[in-house]
């Protein structure tokens, strides 16, 4: 299985205090701890994945590493700062010294396993693209990191004719078991850290990892139709498997950029048009813009500001909706500006004009006094 988002492992927000994380990872664990569900054969590894978790992001330097590169920043094999031994939040971190006693360190856990065989991580990449491209549809170069195979030592770890050896603590199970009175936790074996071997002349273009950081450039295909936050998987192109296991997949998340004219709401659009006061009294027709070029609108004689005009089928194709959305105008009636002295007299003229009877011209605001005088019981 793809490793999970430790965010949502911990069922905490991205923005999360340390407080909040070990309160989370605290919770956790004691709900799976394995000696707590003998008959659950899942407890375990629910235990080790929030283990592996509160790991990282109890660590500042690992989660910055991770909340800009994801697994990819972390992985324990990429010598990247990441893994599992060494210092990092953990188990002990969590619940209290007793266990720096007896675990002699905080050696971590949760990335090893019996098999030492692993999937890849899966990786996220996030892309921006215009509303006319998620309308339309395109197609568009990305560029990655990733954990590739050393070229030197085509990923066993070891220098040019050396090789691996099974760890003598471990007996190469990449974990151990610790036991303390009622206690009996399963961790990452502090010699190998979890791969089941150790490399006594490691590579010195990869440091024994098997594998160095690289980009790749990939092409995405983005359909027409695609939505803000809608994902698209590329099998295969995530992280590279370890000892031989099977790459993770690249997830490319579509985030809209902010449209100068239009704002989305699913499958349909929605913008403003400004109409001068003599249109909107007199009524005629105006041009609006679409996706799709230009398109005309008869405006009544005296239209209201605000009114809405749906222009059908003018909107967006949705990836799964077999028809188009509408386009939705609507009007902002404005205020005359910088007038001269000749315009200002003929606005009196008509204000004048006007005296006497507001009721009949001024609708909404006849309705309006009649709602204040029945609010005061008039």
């Amino acid at each position: 299985m793809s490793k999970r988002d430790f965010y949502e492992i911990l069922g905490v927000n991205r923005d999360a205090s340390d407080d909040e994380i070990k309160k989370a990872y605290r919770k956790l664990a004691m709900k799976y701890h394995p000696d707590r569900n003998p008959d659950n054969p899942k407890a375990e590894e629910h235990f080790k994945e929030a283990k592996e978790a509160y790991e990282i992001l109890s660590d500042s330097q690992k989660r910055a590493a991770y909340d800009q590169f994801g697994h990819a920043g972390v992985d324990p094999q990429a010598g990247m700062g990441g893994g599992f031994g060494g210092g990092g939040g953990g188990f002990a971190d969590a619940f209290g010294g007793i266990f720096d006693e007896i675990f002699g360190g905080r050696g971590g856990g949760g990335g090893g396993g019996r098999s030492n065989v692993y999937r890849g991580a899966d990786l996220r990449y996030n892309l921006d693209i215009s509303l006319e491209q998620a309308a339309h549809g395109t197609e568009t170069k990305i560029r990655v990191p990733t954990m590739e195979e050393c070229g030197t030592c085509h990923g066993s770890g070891a220098k040019a004719g050396t090789q691996a050896k099974t760890c003598p603590t471990c007996n190469g199970a990449g974990q151990v078991r610790l036991q303390q009175g009622f206690f009996s936790i399963q961790q990452t074996c502090p010699k190998c850290h979890g791969t089941g071997r150790i490399i006594p002349d490691p590579c010195k273009d990869c440091g024994g990892a098997g594998r160095v950081k690289q980009h790749k450039t990939l092409s995405v295909k983005i359909p027409a139709g695609v939505d803000e936050g809608d994902r698209i998987r590329l099998s295969g192109e995530g992280e590279h498997g370890v000892n031989g296991g099977p790459p993770g997949d690249l997830y490319v998340q579509i985030h809209l950029k902010q449209h100068p004219v239009f704002q989305r709401d699913h499958n349909d659009l929605h913008c403003e048009m400004p109409i001068s006061f003599t249109t909107a009294a007199l009524g005629g027709d105006i041009q609006i813009p679409t996706l799709d070029g230009a398109a005309s609108i008869k405006i009544p004689a005296e239209t209201q500001s605000g009114k809405v005009f749906r222009l059908r089928g003018k909107g967006i194709k949705g990836v799964r909706s077999h028809t188009h959305g509408d386009l939705m105008c609507h009007v902002v009636v404005e205020t005359p500006v910088s007038l001269t002295e000749r315009q200002k007299e003929l606005l009196r003229e008509l204000e004048e004009s006007s005296q006497g009877s507001d009721r009949q011209h001024n609708p909404r605001a006849k309705s309006w006094m009649d709602k204040v005088r029945e609010f005061f019981g008039e």
